[in-house]
């Protein structure tokens, strides 16, 4: 299964909202991967098993709790956003997940979220549209937290 993508950040035909800028969006996708609890919606808690600071960005390894079920993924962060691979487990095939900060012309940023699983029983059309539709949702919710946390001044 194959899905992506792309979530508008600053848009110029809304002068009311505050101007994103990339480094805070950078800084907002390093606080999603540090912090999911605040940005995923239905996880109870997230533990960092082990950090690399690597001189062209971070690594983390996490163990996402869900309650009922544990995730364990890895997580690299650069200047051009994040890549998420989800180990496979007993109820769920690997996956990954891409979110790239696009900029097509200065201060009109932009995130492209792509999302890959092996899965190879993605589901009927149905099943798969409603997973696609929860995915942009959810994506939405992260411009708009990360948007929030800008304005509050939490990313600089």
């Amino acid at each position: 299964m194959r899905y992506e993508h792309l979530v508008q950040v600053n848009d110029p035909l809304q002068p009311l909202l505050t101007e994103v800028s990339r480094e805070q969006l950078r800084r907002g996708l390093q606080r999603r991967a540090e912090q999911p609890v605040e940005f995923v919606l239905g996880l109870d808690g997230a533990t960092i098993e082990a950090r690399d600071d690597a001189p062209g960005g971070v690594r983390l390894a996490r163990t996402l709790d869900f309650g009922s079920f544990r995730v364990r993924d890895r997580v690299t962060l650069d200047a051009n956003g994040s890549f998420t691979e989800i180990e496979a487990g007993a109820t769920h095939a690997a996956a990954r997940l891409t979110i790239r900060i696009e900029e097509p012309v200065p201060g009109s940023l932009f995130l492209r979220f792509v999302y890959e699983s092996d899965d190879a029983e993605a589901g009927d059309a149905v099943s798969r549209q409603l997973r696609e539709q929860a995915y942009r949702a959810a994506d939405i919710d992260t411009v708009w937290r990360i948007r929030d946390l800008a304005e509050r001044g939490e990313l600089g």
